[in-house]
């Protein structure tokens, strides 16, 4: 068996141990089912979508791979009951989780036979999420593109795969095989990458919008609370700078307005949004202002990500946006990652395919 099947490969059913992570307004059907045929692990990232529209991407997903995929939820959406339902009766076998995940949530999906694998940024979240009975995690360092907590990767992925018992994927600056290998030296059984895939040919993000992000430096992000309230990594844009910069009371205005147009856009219920708050409330411990402003982020976003709007909108990404420089096929990315790091492994004495028995 080769040194690159890991745990994960084995759980998630999937060839490689690869997972591109469900991005809002750019992980659909088409990037999802791209890298699922080729190998890694796709999820639909739902948070931003109605239900019709999650039930098409599914069926989208399906019609263009017969390989396993998952679907990205958020606890607090307004529609989460209903998510869960659809993915359990059409067979989807993996469930991320946009934000922290409830334990009855937990329970419900893996009731249901649903393997499930919420993101952490501190150790600590990783042990109370496995307390819940979550089947692997995905460990973002500081690194890492949108919400992202203080830990470099680096010193977060020795640190949580020491401490808990299931597949550890990592993320926050991983786009290579190099990469790839390092995970693996860290405990890691593999690789989460948001910003990496969204620099494919088969991401939907505008050219205009990909082409601003491989201009981009190692120095050119910032992490932020002016958008939602909680830490999230950028692009620093003169859009970030007048939301960091003003006065608190217009920042409130606009995330009012930006709540009521998600609303609209997501099909959600007044009164569904209202729900939403409370949740977003209770789960996150956040304050009142915190949740007005936590449809910014996902407005802001696709501005950017869907009309290509550089000037109005937010561009959500790691720091390996310094680091990438083409827009390769989303097969091309894969087998790229796999022969480098088959060739790192040889490099440093380690054979990627073990001899045969009896040599």
């Amino acid at each position: 068996m080769s040194a690159l099947h890991t745990r994960a490969c084995d759980l998630l059913g999937v060839r490689y141990p690869i997972v591109q992570t469900g991005m809002g307004w750019v992980a659909g059907a088409r990037l999802t089912a791209a890298t699922s045929s080729a190998g890694g692990l796709g999820i639909i990232a739902s948070a931003t979508m109605t239900y019709d529209q999650l039930k098409q991407a599914i069926a989208d997903v399906k019609d263009r791979t017969g390989n396993p995929f998952g679907v990205n939820l958020r606890s607090d959406h307004a529609e989460i009951d209903r998510f869960v339902a659809l993915i359990v009766s059409e067979g989807i076998g993996i469930a991320s989780f946009a934000q922290a995940p409830n334990a009855a949530l937990i329970a419900r999906l893996k009731d249901a036979g649903v393997v499930c694998m919420p993101t952490i940024a501190a150790p600590r979240h990783a042990e109370k999420v496995v307390a819940m009975g979550v089947d692997a995690v995905i460990a973002q360092g500081h690194e890492g593109g949108g919400h992202t907590g203080q830990i470099p990767t680096s010193l977060l992925l020795p640190r949580v795969t020491a401490q808990v018992d299931v597949p550890v994927m990592g993320a926050g600056g991983f786009h290579d095989g190099r990469g790839l290998v390092a995970a693996l030296a860290w405990g890691a059984a593999g690789v989460a990458m948001g910003t990496r895939f969204l620099l494919t040919k088969e991401s939907t993000v505008p050219e205009e919008v990909k082409a601003r992000y491989l201009a981009a430096a190692l120095t050119d992000t910032v992490v932020t609370r002016a958008i939602d309230g909680a830490p999230q990594r950028v692009i620093k844009t003169s859009l970030v700078e007048r939301l960091s910069s003003g006065p608190s009371a217009l920042v409130m205005a606009r995330a009012a307005g930006n709540a009521l147009r998600l609303r609209r856009l997501t099909g959600t219920s007044l009164s569904g949004l209202v729900r939403e708050g409370l949740a977003m409330k209770r789960n996150g411990e956040l304050t009142w202002a915190q949740v007005a402003m936590a449809a910014n982020a996902p407005m802001l976003t696709r501005a950017a990500m869907v009309e290509g709007r550089l000037d109005a909108g937010i561009l959500p990404t790691g720091q390996v946006a310094g680091l990438i420089d083409a827009l390769p096929s989303v097969a091309e990315l894969i087998e790229g990652i796999i022969d480098e790091a088959e060739a790192t492994l040889r490099r440093l004495g380690a054979d990627p395919t073990p001899a045969p028995k009896g040599i």
